[in-house]
């Protein structure tokens, strides 16, 4: 049984999330479209209780491991990393695709609480597999969490890290597909074909679940699952989100993959949409 509190905390948490990834956005670009359809995925992770990590010491031996595959998710990342104590406020007002740039428009390995540079796509999945096999060979009990994107899965580094992974049964890797259906600015309908997800990546040798990306209650039930597992095949959870999620013009929108929210009032929309203090 999931505890309703801890799912209304969490509604709370991606509310507040939205708003800040948003108001960066409109102040400095970023992938804003990206972050908010994942955006659910990641708070239920870093603060559903199911993924160990300690902000004070980055490097704690004993922590679980995020990959964020899909590195242009960046700007989620860095709000997820204040708000969990990795990074200052004051890093990502001043630093965030400006000045020296310390957070850039993709994720770098030298921010508290990253672990890999990310951004060219395909490339997550199969460190992340690496980090995976590593900690299975010297018997640690840490998992290795990897999130990815749909559009992603069409290159093929992909399906050679499924392989591995599946052959070496890293029963200890857990990856996430933010599956809303479009990559960079187009449907990925109209791109090389990725066919079912759930049954392709089964038939690699994985454990799949599909869920509901926006729904706490569903993610946290599947976070529960693949870390209880006794299934030694590695975990694939397909999670179905909508690109844009919680801004009505964003959504399903491919336009808005990379494109600055800099209107006037579709800034109104979307701080009305958020509940945002127009001026925030």
């Amino acid at each position: 049984m999931i505890n309703l509190n801890l799912i209304k905390k969490l509604n709370n948490i991606s509310a507040e999330i939205r708003k800040d990834i948003v108001c960066q956005s409109v102040k400095h670009g970023g992938h804003i479209a990206s972050s908010l359809s994942c955006t659910d995925i990641l708070v239920a992770l870093y603060f559903g209780n199911y993924f160990k990590y300690d902000a004070s010491n980055p490097e704690w031996p004993e922590r679980d491991r995020f990959v964020l595959s899909k590195g242009h998710a960046e700007i989620l990342l860095y709000v997820l990393l204040v708000k969990t104590g990795f990074i200052d406020q004051s890093l990502l007002d001043t630093q965030y695709r400006r000045n020296d740039c310390i957070l850039g428009g993709h994720p770098d390995k030298d921010i508290p609480g990253v672990e890999i540079t990310s951004g060219a796509l395909g490339h997550g999945i199969g460190i992340a597999t690496g980090m995976a096999h590593a900690l299975k060979m010297s018997n640690s009990k840490q998992r290795v969490f990897s999130l990815l994107g749909d559009a992603e899965c069409t290159e093929g580094s992909v399906w050679e890290s499924l392989m591995y992974a599946a052959k070496h049964n890293l029963s200890n890797l857990v990856c996430i597909v933010d599956h809303n259906k479009i990559g960079s600015i187009d449907f990925i309908k109209n791109m090389p074909s990725i066919g079912i997800l759930e049954k392709k990546i089964s038939a690699f040798g994985w454990e799949v679940v599909s869920i509901d990306g926006h729904s706490h209650k569903n993610i946290l039930e599947t976070y529960k699952f693949v870390t209880n597992s006794t299934d030694q095949r590695p975990k694939m959870i397909i999670a179905n989100t909508i690109k844009g999620k919680g801004i009505s013009f964003m959504e399903n929108d491919p336009i808005w993959h990379a494109k600055q929210l800099n209107e006037e009032e579709l800034i109104k929309i979307a701080y009305k949409e958020l509940a945002i203090e127009h001026g925030k």
